[in-house]
C-alpha cells in the first residue's frame, strides 16, 4: 500500500466511518430470482412450474411502478420466455426496462458457471453465448458478476470477467470460518488481482455476500410461513390455477407492517456492521422467487415506504436498486480496499467436518458427458468453419448447421 494510499486509509478509519454513524443505513433492495438450470428439474419443467412465470409477471410489474427493479441471471431461462413465451407487448415492455435500467442483465452467459469442475473453455462458451444474444437483442453488455451459488469461488472466474470486462465480482459461498472472520474485520470487499502473471491488468473489485448469502430471512419471529416470499413455494409440475401458492405469507396491513419493518431493519443492521461502507446490499429474492410477482411487489412496497417515513426512528433507508446502482454507490466512496492475490476460495465448506470436496470427484458420468459433449462441439465447429471455407456454396445449409450448433452450445452450457 502505497503513502497516499495509507493516508487515505487512515482519515477514512479516523473520520470517515464516524461522519457517517449519525446518518441512516442506506440499503438497495435487489430484486431477483435464483434460478438454477438443469438442478433436480429439466430445464423444460422448470420453465413450465415457474420460470417463465417469473419473466412475465416480473415484466409487468415492472411496467406499472417506476421505482421498482430487478436483475437477470441465468439467461437460458430468458432466452426461452423471449424465443418462446413473451408477447410482442412483454418484448416492447422489456426493451423499455432495459432502456431505463430498471431490468439489468447480470452475468449474462447462459448459466451461473461452476468454478471447481469446469472446463475454462466451456466457461468461456456459454458466456460468449449469453453475451452475443444480449448485445443483438438490446445491445448492452453485462457490467457485473453474481456469482452466489458455485460451490466454492476460484481465482480464474475473476480473471474470466475481468477480461470479458466486468466493473465488478460478486461471490458467496466461501468456507464459513473464513467468512465469519471477514466479516468481522469488515474485509468481505477487496479488489482480487486473480493471475500471478497478468496482475493489474485484470484486477476486480469483489463483493463477498455475508452469511445470509442470497436470500432474505425466511424465518420471522412472528410467522411461521415462508418470511419475505409472500408468493410461497413453487409448485411443481403445475402451477396453480388460481395463484395460490403453500405457505404463502401474512401479507403487509396495517397490524403486520411494524412487526416486519422491525425484522427487516434489525437484518439490515446487522449486515452493514460487516461492511465499511453505509451502503448495504440487501437482496431481496431466493430459489425460484418472483414467480407471483403480483403478491410479492404488492407486499413489498408498502414495507418500504413505511421503512422510509419512519427512518429517522428506524435508522435505515430502503431503495428498490440494481447491482450497477449499488456498486455505483461504493465506487463513489472513494474508499482504498485492500489487495487480494491469486489465492481462490477452495475447498467450499459451510461447516465442521462438511468441506464439499466430494463434488470435485462425484458425478463422474455427469462430468464425463459434459466432456464429451464439449469435444464434440469443438469438432462440429472445426469442420464446419473449414466446410464454409472450402465450400460457401455447397450442399450443407448454413443455417441448418448453425441450429445444431447452437443446440449443443445450449447442452454443454447446461
Amino acid at each position: 500500500m502505497g503513502f497516499l494510499s495509507l493516508i487515505m486509509f487512515v482519515c477514512w478509519c479516523c473520520s470517515g466511518k464516524a461522519a457517517g454513524e449519525d446518518q441512516p443505513v442506506q440499503t438497495f433492495v435487489i430484486p431477483h430470482s435464483h434460478m438454477d438450470v438443469g438442478w433436480v428439474y429439466t430445464v423444460q419443467e422448470s420453465m413450465h412450474a415457474y420460470a417463465a412465470n417469473v419473466y412475465s409477471s416480473v415484466t409487468e410489474e415492472l411496467s406499472k411502478v417506476k421505482e421498482r427493479r430487478f436483475i437477470s441471471v441465468e439467461q437460458e431461462f430468458f432466452r426461452l420466455w423471449w424465443d418462446s413465451v413473451a408477447s410482442d407487448t412483454q418484448r416492447r415492455q422489456v426493451r423499455q426496462l432495459v432502456k431505463e435500467g430498471r431490468l439489468e442483465f447480470i452475468i449474462g452467459g447462459q448459466v451461473m458457471h461452476d468454478e471447481a469442475v469446469t472446463d475454462l473453455e466451456d466457461e468461456i462458451l456459454q458466456l460468449t453465448e449469453g453475451h452475443g444474444f444480449l448485445y443483438e437483442t438490446f445491445g448492452v453488455r453485462p457490467q457485473f458478476s453474481w456469482h452466489v451459488d458455485p460451490f466454492g469461488a476460484s481465482a480464474t472466474t475473476p480473471v474470466l470477467f475481468a477480461l470479458a470486462g466486468f466493473n465488478a465480482h460478486l461471490i458467496s459461498r466461501i468456507d464459513y470460518d473464513l467468512k465469519d472472520s471477514m466479516q468481522k474485520k469488515k474485509k468481505l470487499q477487496f479488489v482480487w488481482r486473480g493471475s500471478p502473471s497478468l496482475k493489474a491488468q485484470q484486477e476486480i473489485f469483489t463483493h463477498t455476500m455475508d452469511q445470509y448469502s442470497y436470500c432474505t430471512p425466511s424465518h420471522l419471529p412472528f410467522s411461521n410461513r415462508s418470511g419475505f416470499y409472500w408468493n410461497g413455494v413453487a409448485l411443481f409440475p403445475d402451477p396453480p390455477k388460481d395463484g395460490l401458492y403453500p405457505n404463502m405469507s401474512l401479507p403487509v396491513t396495517k397490524e403486520t407492517v411494524r412487526p416486519y419493518a422491525e425484522t427487516m431493519v434489525e437484518n439490515i443492521k446487522q449486515r452493514a456492521a460487516w461492511f465499511r461502507t453505509n451502503h448495504v446490499l440487501w437482496p431481496w429474492g431466493c430459489d425460484k422467487q418472483f414467480y407471483n410477482s403480483s403478491v410479492q411487489f404488492r407486499n413489498m412496497d408498502p414495507l418500504m415506504t413505511y421503512i422510509n417515513q419512519n427512518s429517522k426512528e428506524l435508522g435505515v433507508t430502503v431503495q428498490y436498486a440494481t447491482l450497477g446502482e449499488y456498486f455505483q454507490s461504493i465506487h463513489q466512496s472513494n474508499l482504498t480496499w485492500d489487495i487480494r492475490g491469486s489465492e481462490d476460495f477452495l475447498p467450499y465448506s459451510t461447516e465442521p467436518y462438511q468441506a464439499w470436496t466430494g463434488f470435485y470427484a462425484s458425478r463422474n458420468v455427469l462430468k464425463g458427458v459434459a466432456r464429451r459433449a464439449s469435444s464434440k462441439l469443438h469438432v462440429a465447429e472445426t469442420l464446419f468453419t473449414r466446410y464454409r471455407i472450402s465450400f460457401p456454396d455447397g450442399p450443407v445449409a448454413k443455417d441448418w448447421a448453425l441450429d445444431k450448433l447452437r443446440a449443443l452450445r445450449w447442452a454443454v452450457s447446461e
